[in-house]
């Protein structure tokens, strides 16, 4: 059975809603107050900022505007869900992660508002979010994080049993759930649309198709050389997030080598029936799992199609195997879909950092924003927000939980992920060892 539909495409499905635009044309200034390297959520958040206080701001992309993971990912949205849950083993001190997980509730927040405060229409659905349990004894985990995730990330968030989870998401494939009230899912290219119209409205100014070459510390600020000149700028921020050192290695090094990019994908299902569309996730949960190579999957803003996405592979392949790869997988959830073609499958890059946890930060000029995690929607609009208040304020003191410098670092990582493919295997292979006893 062929399981491509004619036409089928390897752009988002987002891109719908809202196609990333390519170059417009502008020249480069000769100075600018504040350049900002890269124009996904972070940046045009940092932007929108920084030009509502009044502040002359640039903002430069390799690519079109926003084609990164800003309009590429799944579009689930909560506060804090995923915060500290490093796989490194080591825990986040008690006091430091109530910081975190608060701020986290703020980002949640803040999205809420910008949505309200500039009318962006980009098909909010607040249905809350199930992780479903990939095994019985995951439950145990989580019922000791529900007291802080409720405390301080306000996540409203309570286990529920098998016959509940399958009954909220059309399935029987987890053992139960965790279901989070504070939580929802969004059109991501959409959200992004309304964020950028905001930005430029407030007067930044967004020129794509421009990759940055070197960025050199000159006496009173910076010289930042690209594809299309030479743009003096008083300070610069890195926003580049997973496509840190994607273009030119040299760029910001330190930052590179603190940074982990992953590679996650999606498909799409063409539009369902009404009585099948129905019979999948028919409470409109946003869904993620308690196992360590997730998939995660949402129906679209109208609910006639399954957004399903998830780490496909840890090598390199065409997105047609990828796409084979989730089809699969989302079969095993909904045996339903079964024969349901599927019109798109897409890749995009995450970044994950050693500590597993975001960071922003910088000062003397030259600041950073990175690490979303695979939670880009709230988290990296609401920490570029915060590193705009940072630059606003031009002093050196942490403005939030998350402002602590660079990521950590390793002596034997320099920014190539050469080793996923043998940890992604060892995380298989440890869901599957989990999964089997159930």
């Amino acid at each position: 059975m062929d399981i491509f539909a004619e036409g089928f495409s390897t752009d988002p499905w987002w891109w719908q809603g809202f196609h990333p635009p390519e170059a417009d044309g502008e020249g480069l200034p000769a100075r600018v107050g504040t350049l900002v390297i890269g124009a996904g959520y972070a940046g045009t958040a940092c932007a929108l900022r920084l030009a509502e206080a009044g502040e002359e701001v640039l903002v430069l992309e390799a690519g079109a505007l926003g084609q990164g993971a800003s309009t590429r990912s799944g579009g689930q949205v909560s506060g804090g869900v995923n915060v500290g849950k490093g796989a490194s083993g080591r825990p986040v001190p008690a006091h430091r992660k109530a910081a975190l997980l608060r701020d986290a509730a703020a980002g949640f927040t803040l999205f809420e508002t910008l949505l309200e405060r500039h009318q962006i229409r980009c098909g909010y659905h607040r249905t809350g979010r199930v992780n479903g349990l990939w095994s019985p004894a995951h439950a145990a985990g989580w019922q000791a994080r529900l007291p802080e995730l409720n405390e301080h990330a306000l996540s409203e968030a309570r286990l529920i049993d098998r016959d509940e989870t399958a009954g909220r998401l059309g399935t029987s494939f987890y053992h139960g759930g965790v279901l989070i009230g504070r939580a929802g899912h969004v059109q991501p290219a959409e959200f992004y649309g309304g964020l950028l119209n905001a930005a430029r409205q407030a007067g930044a100014r967004f020129i794509g198709m421009t990759p940055v070459r070197t960025v050199t510390r000159l006496a009173g600020g910076f010289g930042v050389d690209t594809a299309r000149g030479t743009v003096r700028a008083d300070r610069v921020v890195f926003a580049t997030n997973a496509y840190t050192g994607s273009t030119a290695r040299g760029v910001a090094p330190d930052l590179r080598r603190g940074l982990v990019p992953v590679t996650t994908h999606m498909i799409a299902t063409e539009r369902l029936p009404e009585d099948l569309a129905r019979s999948i996730l028919p409470a409109d949960h946003g869904v993620s799992e308690t196992r360590r190579v997730i998939s995660h999957y949402r129906l679209s803003p109208d609910g006639r199609h399954l957004l399903f996405g998830g780490r496909a592979s840890f090598f390199p392949l065409k997105e047609r195997r990828t796409a084979a790869m989730l089809y699969r997988a989302m079969v095993a959830r909904f045996p339903q879909l079964n024969g349901v073609r599927i019109t798109h499958g897409w890749g995009g890059r995450v970044a994950m950092t050693l500590d597993r946890l975001p960071h922003i930060g910088g000062g003397e000029g030259r600041y950073f924003v990175a690490g979303c995690q695979g939670s880009g929607v709230t988290m990296m609009t609401y920490l570029g927000h915060s590193l705009a208040g940072k630059i606003l304020s031009g002093g050196e003191e942490p403005v939030n939980a998350y402002d602590d410098g660079l990521p950590p670092r390793h002596p034997l990582y320099d920014g190539t992920p050469w080793f996923m493919p043998a940890l992604g295997s060892w995380y298989q292979f440890q869901d599957a060892r989990d999964r089997r006893p159930a």
